[in-house]
């Protein structure tokens, strides 16, 4: 008898540390990818007729997420912006640049690693566009400033992973001296009109500022850091009239290292999957379907606009 009930102890303990272990892993270590559509709805009336005839270039700038890195091919926001590929979703055909802008051509100048040291150098060697051409122009940028080099050379400019803010804060501030000046160049580089979408930078950590979870240094002044750059984003779109914010860091919240908790502040029990490629700091197919819808959204909103 008395085995029996010690057997019966074990049994239970071993259910217990089974579950304990099985919930960890689903909570903690689980980070499906989910399918079928990821994003906000787009409105399809505003596609229903042309937005304009003239001329003009889709220009993608910046660094791997415009390039598209950690998507199939055909499928980052980019590509996708342009033209829809031949397996688009049901509710995204015939939404995209090309169908209501038929003079639209692209060119993607963006570079995977790249920072914003290296963005702005790309700008100012642009050529200046033709004068009867409009430029719709999309720019991730500052993302690689901050994560590089993942805390394994002491921070500096440009790869500052793992600083004080002390040593963030004049970093920080050259940046939103760069970022400007982007700006104001490639309002000179379209002689006949631009509009800039200026993305905000992502947050795989959904907002926690827990890096260390994803298997990389911990840095206490990450958060910080990061809402600096995002601040000084929004103040620079916020400067020039034809700079316009797209909300990528909201877009994706909720589908970083944390999408399977429920309890997490920006949890989406809509879509609880994990939107991001194995390197952490890219998209997979389905964030950039997000991300190309915020986009689209905004461009969609500021070309209604101009048209009334």
């Amino acid at each position: 008898m008395r085995l029996k009930k010690r057997l019966l102890v074990l049994c239970g303990v071993a259910a217990v540390a089974i579950s304990a272990v099985v919930a960890y892993v689903h909570f903690n270590l689980s980070r499906p990818v989910g399918r079928g559509p990821a994003g906000p709805i787009v409105a399809r009336q505003a596609f229903e007729r042309p937005w304009t005839s003239r001329p003009a270039l889709l220009l993608g700038l910046g660094d791997s997420v415009t390039a598209g890195f950690g998507s199939t091919p055909g499928h980052s926001y980019f590509e996708r912006l342009f033209r829809n590929p031949a397996d688009e979703w049901e509710d995204m055909m015939g939404l995209c640049l090309g169908a209501v802008m038929p003079g639209l051509t692209a060119s993607n100048l963006s570079l995977s690693g790249s920072t914003s040291l290296e963005h702005i150098e790309t700008i100012r060697k642009m050529p200046v566009a033709a004068e009867d051409a409009l430029g719709i122009v999309v720019i991730t940028t500052g993302g690689n400033d901050i994560i590089h080099n993942y805390g394994r050379t002491p921070p500096r400019e440009g790869a500052m992973y793992g600083a004080t803010w002390e040593q963030a804060e004049p970093w920080v501030a050259a940046f939103e001296s760069r970022l400007d000046e982007m700006m104001m160049t490639l309002k000179r580089k379209f002689p006949g009109g631009c509009h800039v979408f200026l993305a905000n930078i992502f947050d795989p950590t959904d907002a926690e500022g827990d890096i260390a979870n994803a298997g990389l240094p911990a840095w206490s002044d990450g958060v910080r850091v990061l809402a600096a750059y995002n601040e000084v984003i929004a103040r620079v779109a916020k400067r020039h009239s034809h700079v316009h914010l797209v909300d990528m860091r909201g877009v994706m919240l909720g589908h970083g290292i944390h999408c399977k908790q429920p309890w997490a502040e920006h949890y989406d029990s809509k879509d609880p999957h994990y939107w991001y490629f194995s390197n952490l700091e890219d998209p997979n197919d389905r964030g950039y379907d997000a991300i190309r819808r915020v986009f689209l959204k905004e461009i969609a909103g500021v070309m209604q606009a101009e048209r009334k």
